[in-house]
């Protein structure tokens, strides 16, 4: 069965047509430069799949209010900011398939801009007293900046563990989700409890939403991102990690003797996706894919029926299974 986004955005549509006039709203700026590059913004949007978890959520337990409409914005603003600033970290000049910010308009404004978007969320917030909101986001920028320091540092040695590897994705990826989730019920007067089932739920499908983008590494190269394209920039993912812990101790030693000198060339890149085939990486990361979203259904079984839940219950299956 196939999910698509508008029919599991259907219990939300209006919020979710209501919060692309909002968002706008929250992102200008008197200045001319700025207000330009956030309208390049707005109109490159992604799928959105961040406010439709705060909705869906808040739908879950309670009434979506204009607190709810305050909390996406703000997981959007910085999460927007994060993006900002690693395309001028990685010297990235795409984003989505469209230039990055760095490219049309240079670093240092780059820089600026993801500045402006964060102090956008957290005044957002602080002069709405959404203190929770802030704690709950703010705690996710900081994770996911440990995280990605962690890939750095664990990057060099091209041996991490599967627990390492775990920490960072955690970090790096589902620490967001699992905001947008608590954030969700945060909006509502719903009870306490709801937040923290909901922050565990969204962990859980971040998780399975990273090991996805992992096996694209690995799949047909004309959907999703370019094939090998983890293993060219040497980011250790679960199928090669999984690969590399069940072959003798050469084949390791000359993977890893690849992926760190020939990634380059895609003969050699081959030869390394292969490897991973082989050895079984893929098999074992969709086990483990499809073990963490099985865990987050059960969560969410925890919540009352409705058709927010069910929406959310696509979406993990959507995460799973989308081919980009």
């Amino acid at each position: 069965m196939s999910y698509s986004i508008s029919s599991i955005q259907a219990p939300i549509a209006e919020p979710m047509k209501e919060f692309e006039g909002k968002f706008r709203q929250f992102m200008k700026s008197k200045v001319m430069l700025l207000d330009t590059i956030m309208n390049y913004i707005v109109q490159r949007k992604g799928k959105q799949i961040r406010p439709m978890f705060v909705f869906l959520t808040a739908g879950c337990v309670g009434t979506i209010s204009e607190k709810t409409y305050r909390g996406a914005a703000l997981i959007e603003l910085l999460h927007t900011a994060t993006l900002v600033h690693d395309d001028v970290v990685d010297d990235s000049n795409y984003r989505r398939g469209f230039f990055s910010i760095n490219a049309i308009w240079k670093n240092k404004i780059a820089v600026l801009v993801g500045d402006y978007l964060l102090s956008k969320g957290l005044l957002l917030s602080v002069e709405n007293k959404d203190f929770d909101l802030l704690t709950s986001v703010s705690t996710a920028v900081r994770e996911m900046s440990e995280g990605e320091l962690l890939q750095i540092e664990k990057a060099r040695k091209l041996d991490i563990t599967e627990e390492v590897y775990f920490d960072i994705i955690t970090k790096k990826t589902a620490t967001l989700i699992s905001a947008c989730c608590a954030i969700g019920v945060q909006s509502t007067d719903a009870d306490e409890k709801y937040a923290e089932i909901a922050r565990n739920f969204g962990e859980k499908v971040g998780i399975a939403f990273q090991i996805k983008d992992d096996l694209f590494d690995y799949g047909d190269a004309e959907i999703g991102k370019p094939l090998g394209i983890d293993i060219k920039e040497k980011k250790m993912t679960l199928p090669l990690i999984y690969a590399l812990q069940n072959t003798d101790r050469s084949t390791k030693k000359q993977i890893i003797q690849i992926i760190k000198n020939e990634s380059e060339n895609p003969k050699k890149v081959r030869e390394v996706i292969d490897f991973v085939k082989s050895t079984g990486g893929l098999q074992y990361a969709n086990l483990r894919m499809n073990e963490y979203a099985n865990e987050a259904k059960i969560l969410l079984q925890q919540f009352p029926e409705s058709s927010y839940r069910k929406s959310l219950e696509d979406l993990i299956s959507y995460t799973i299974e989308r081919n980009k």
